[in-house]
């Protein structure tokens, strides 16, 4: 993998955990969401560290300038963040900037943004809600840019091989590699 070059799994956590990220495939990136609680910037730095050891992509959600100033491989802009202020010009060039959307009006609003890819969701059923877009509908918001898509949400061990089935550069998960499960490649 070339070191500037977008990959194409991730997986999110919400706090350092260093033997659960030891396990994951090196080729897994790393996005650190946590919105119930302040940005720890000594726990970032260790989950830093760890990503550089493993030579893992690292992102930090929703704080860019933390992730500039951690220097951070990039930041994800989730879809209610619709800032237009970012500061493109203070980044480093190998910076990548994702981006959540969940319907055509995010993903106009994510280009906006600059992002590099955007994360569309959910495609499945979800803890969270039972709305989910589906193969078609996926799909068809897919081709409503040339952005490169990851598809999040509600992926598990049962659904897994349906995601060959979606227009997508890669995908992401919460809870699928927690269950020690071998992912597949895109």
């Amino acid at each position: 993998m070339m070191h500037d070059q977008l990959p194409k799994i991730f997986c999110f956590i919400d706090n350092y955990e260093k033997n659960y990220i030891k396990r994951l495939p090196k080729k897994i990136a790393i996005i650190y969401r946590n919105y119930n609680k302040n940005i720890n910037k000594n726990e970032i730095n260790k989950i830093k560290i760890l990503c550089k050891k493993d030579n893992r992509k690292f992102f930090l959600a929703n704080n860019i300038k933390i992730a500039m100033q951690l220097n951070l491989d990039g930041v994800y802009i989730p879809s209610f963040n619709k800032e237009l202020k970012i500061n493109y010009f203070a980044k480093k060039k190998k910076f990548k900037i994702l981006g959540s959307a969940h319907n055509i009006s995010e993903i106009r609003q994510k280009e906006k943004q600059r992002v590099n890819c955007i994360f569309l969701s959910p495609v499945f059923i979800t803890n969270k809600t039972n709305k989910f877009l589906g193969i078609h509908k996926f799909n068809n918001l897919a081709n409503y840019t040339s952005k490169k898509i990851i598809c999040l949400g509600g992926i598990k061990k049962n659904n897994l091989k349906k995601i060959k089935l979606l227009n997508i550069y890669g995908f992401s998960s919460v809870s699928l590699f927690k269950k020690n499960i071998k992912y597949i490649n895109i």
